[in-house]
């Protein structure tokens, strides 16, 4: 990350916002709003857009993608325009982190993919696009939305190094790491062979 040009008061009201805007539990309120039910109570119980898809409902499902994607875009973006590089930096991390622990649902979140992918495209779309591009390789040849992200979270760092956007690597290997955590259990699944495929339900 670069250095703090920003001052540290408007980074922590950036930080703050950021948060509340990546808490938002979209997958929750598309759910509700098509009438399918508690999200929490379906399939995996996890309030992203896979889940979303295992009700059946593929409208629901790709707003929920694009939204919880959107809204670690948008952090990273305003907080570029309003501020300085290192407030968007700094944005993108708080939206990630409200996402994956969000208030309003007593911080119990989702895994942050859609969120994490947004957030790299806002904050250096080449990056980005290559990080969506393994995550979407995975996805089609193999049918898992668990290893897809684990490995677009994996590559994401060594993008960011390849395509000489060094500011961004660190950050990215951040938000790779805490992708990992949250698939602790996707991971055991996976190598169990347990792991449900992209569409299945329940």
């Amino acid at each position: 990350m670069p250095p703090f040009d920003t001052p540290v008061l408007l980074l922590a009201l950036a930080a703050f916002l950021a948060y509340l805007l990546g808490a938002v539990p979209f997958g929750i309120v598309m759910a509700r709003l098509f009438g399918l039910g508690d999200l929490r109570k379906i399939g995996s119980g996890n309030i992203g857009a896979t889940n979303v898809l295992r009700t059946g409902n593929k409208l629901a499902a790709a707003l929920t993608l694009v939204l919880d994607a959107g809204k670690g875009g948008i952090a990273v973006l305003l907080a570029r325009a309003l501020l300085a590089e290192d407030a968007a930096q700094i944005a993108g991390l708080a939206a990630f982190l409200g996402h994956l622990f969000p208030v309003y649902l007593g911080f119990r979140g989702g895994k942050g993919v859609a969120t994490f992918l947004g957030t790299l495209l806002a904050l250096a779309w080449p990056v980005g696009l290559a990080a969506c591009g393994s995550w979407l390789a995975v996805a089609l040849a193999l049918r898992y939305s668990s290893l897809a992200a684990l490995v677009a979270a994996a590559s994401a760092p060594v993008w960011a190094l390849a395509l000489g956007r060094a500011e961004t690597a660190v950050l990215t290997l951040c938000l790779a790491v805490l992708i990992y955590i949250r698939h602790a259990a996707n991971i055991r699944r996976l190598f169990a062979g347990t792991e449900p495929r992209i569409g299945k339900r329940g």
